[in-house]
C-alpha cells in the first residue's frame, strides 16, 4: 500500500529547464515530475506533483494536506521570502512537511536568505538541485515508516 504524498512547487518552477539554468540547472518540470513519481514509486510512495504561480492556489493545497493528513514536500519559490499566509497554511500541517530549494538561498541574494515557512516545516534540504527533491522525498520516506 503506497502513501499519498503532495509535492507542491511555487512561482516560476514551472520554468525549471530554460530558467536560469545556471542556477537551477537544466531538467525540465515534466524531468523533475518524472524523477519525484519513479522515486515515490520506489519508496513506496503515490506522489503528486504540482506547481502554481498563485498565493492562494498553493494555501488550498497546503490546507487539503493539513485536512488529510497527507505529507507535504514544498518548494515554495519566492514565497519563501515573504508569503505569510502562505507559511499560515503550512503550520496547520498534520503530517511531515519538508521545504525544499534547488539551489542554496544563503549563497544567493540577501533577501532569499530568509524563509518564512522554515520554522513550520520539519525541515530544510536545499541547494542539491533536483536532488534536494530525492533527498526529500527519502526523508519523508524514512519518516513514515518506510
Amino acid at each position: 500500500m503506497s502513501r499519498r504524498v503532495l509535492v507542491l512547487n511555487g512561482p516560476n518552477l514551472g520554468r525549471l529547464g530554460s530558467r536560469e539554468p545556471d542556477v537551477y540547472g537544466a531538467t525540465s518540470y515534466a524531468g523533475l515530475v518524472d524523477t519525484c513519481q519513479a522515486l515515490g514509486k520506489e519508496l513506496g510512495l503515490d506522489v503528486d506533483v504540482r506547481e502554481t504561480n498563485d498565493e492562494g492556489e498553493m494555501i488550498r493545497w497546503l490546507h487539503e494536506a493539513a485536512d488529510g493528513s497527507i505529507p507535504v514536500v514544498l518548494n515554495p519559490g519566492a514565497f519563501t521570502h515573504y508569503s505569510y499566509a502562505m507559511r499560515d497554511a503550512a503550520a496547520q500541517r498534520t503530517a511531515p512537511l519538508i521545504e525544499v530549494h534547488i539551489s542554496n538561498p544563503y549563497t544567493r541574494e540577501a533577501f532569499r536568505h530568509t524563509s518564512v515557512v522554515a520554522a513550520v516545516a520539519s525541515g530544510t534540504i536545499a541547494g542539491f538541485g533536483i536532488g534536494s527533491y530525492r533527498l526529500a522525498l527519502r526523508a519523508l520516506a524514512e519518516e513514515l515508516g518506510g
